[in-house]
C-alpha cells in the first residue's frame, strides 16, 4: 500500500532532521559537512548527515546514517541509482520515503539526486513528470521561479501546464504570492511564436486559465527573466536549462568586468569605495550561495539540488529552504495543485 501524501503543517513532519547527502559535491565531504553543522547550530534545525561515517571528519554531534557507496559527478544517473543502493544519495532518498528524514538536500550529482528521488520517495498522484524549479532573483521582489530547469529535455504541452500548476503552487509556499503570475517562454509575446509546443502550449495554458483559475500572463522572452515580468516562467527542461546557465555566465562576466573597472586605477578604486557598500547587497541577491538552490517538484518529498560548487554557507541556505517547504507544507499543496487541474 502506498504511503499518504503529505499535506500541509504536518508538525511531526516539522521535527523530523533534514537529510544532509555529505558526498555530494565538489567539495564534499568538508564544505558540506561544516555547512549542515552550522545549519544545526546556528538556525536550530535538526540535520542528518548521509555518507561515510569514517570520512566525515568533525559531525559536530550530528547523527549519521551510513552510506558505503558515492555516486560521482560524472556518473551516468540512473543506472548509477539502481546499481549504488547503498549510496548517500539512495539512502538519503530513503530516509525521506521511510519518515526518519523530513527532506533531503543535495549539491551531488543532478541526474543521480532526482532519480534517487524519484525511485525512493515516488511520484505525486497525477504527475507525469517531476521538474526543477530553480528561483531567479529579482532585485526589489521576490524571485522569478523557472520550471523546468533541466530535468525533462523533451516535454509536451500537458506537462508544461502541469510545470505551471506545480510551480505556481510552490511560489506561494516559498515566497507568498497567493496569486503567481505564469508566463511562457519563447522567443516572442505574441502567440504565434515559438516551436510547435510552445504554440500548443500557449492554447493549453490559456485553458487552463479559464478552467482553473491560474493566472497566464501569455508569452515572456529571456530577456524578461531578470526584469521579471512573472512568478513563474514555465519552459521545457533543454531551453529552461540553456536559459539558466546563459544568465549565470552572463552575471558572472559582468561581475568579473566590472572588479577590474573599479580596479583599474586610484581614481576607480576610489570610486569603489563608495559604491561597495550599494553593489554588495545587489551582489549578495545573484551569489547562487544565498538562493538556497533548486527543488525538484512532483516527488512526493522534499527534494533541494544545490549547486555542485556549494560552499558551507550554500548549504545552511540549503538546510533552511528545505525545513521552511516542509513547515509550509510544500509536498501537500503540489499534490493538491495537481488534483484540482482540470480533466483529473
Amino acid at each position: 500500500m502506498a504511503r499518504p501524501v503529505r499535506r500541509p503543517g504536518s508538525p511531526a513532519e516539522a521535527k523530523l532532521p533534514v537529510a544532509v547527502d555529505a558526498m555530494g559535491g565538489d567539495k564534499a565531504p568538508a564544505e558540506i559537512v561544516a555547512g549542515a553543522v552550522a545549519a544545526a547550530r546556528d538556525l536550530g534545525i535538526p540535520v542528518v548527515l548521509v555518507g561515510r561515517a569514517g570520512e566525515l571528519g568533525d559531525t559536530g554531534g550530528l547523527g549519521v546514517i551510513e552510506a558505503s557507496e558515492v555516486i560521482a559527478m560524472d556518473e551516468d544517473p540512473a543506472p548509477s541509482v539502481r546499481r549504488k543502493k547503498d549510496s548517500s544519495l539512495v539512502r538519503g532518498a530513503e530516509a525521506v520515503r521511510d519518515g526518519r528524514a523530513s527532506a533531503l538536500v543535495s549539491a551531488g550529482n543532478t541526474g543521480a539526486t532526482m532519480a534517487s528521488a524519484l525511485l525512493r520517495m515516488g511520484r505525486l498522484p497525477g504527475v507525469t513528470r517531476p521538474a526543477i524549479a530553480t528561483p531567479i532573483p529579482r532585485p526589489g521582489s521576490h524571485p522569478t521561479v523557472l520550471v523546468d530547469a533541466g530535468a525533462n529535455a523533451e516535454c509536451t504541452p500537458a506537462m508544461l501546464v502541469q510545470f505551471a500548476q506545480m510551480g505556481a503552487a510552490y511560489s506561494t509556499a516559498r515566497y507568498g504570492p497567493a496569486e503567481p503570475t505564469v508566463g511562457l517562454l519563447s522567443i516572442g509575446e505574441e502567440s504565434s511564436k515559438g516551436t510547435p509546443l510552445v504554440r500548443e502550449a500557449h492554447v493549453a495554458l490559456k485553458q487552463a486559465a479559464t478552467a482553473s483559475g491560474l493566472r497566464f500572463v501569455g508569452n515572456v522572452e529571456g530577456r524578461d527573466l531578470l526584469p521579471g515580468a512573472a512568478d513563474v516562467v514555465v519552459t521545457d527542461g533543454f531551453t529552461g536549462n540553456v536559459a539558466l546557465k546563459a544568465l549565470e555566465g552572463a552575471l558572472r562576466f559582468f561581475m568579473g568586468a566590472l572588479g577590474q573597472v573599479l580596479d583599474r586605477d586610484e581614481g576607480t578604486r576610489a570610486a569603489a569605495q563608495a559604491l561597495l557598500p550599494h553593489l554588495a547587497p545587489l551582489a549578495a541577491e545573484f551569489d547562487p550561495d544565498n538562493t538556497g538552490g533548486a527543488m525538484l517538484l512532483g516527488v512526493d518529498g522534499v527534494c533541494v539540488i544545490s549547486h555542485g560548487s556549494s560552499s558551507a554557507r550554500a548549504v545552511v541556505a540549503a538546510v533552511r529552504v528545505a525545513h521552511e517547504l516542509c513547515g509550509a507544507g510544500l509536498v501537500g499543496r503540489l499534490a493538491e495543485a495537481v488534483e484540482a487541474a482540470p480533466g483529473r
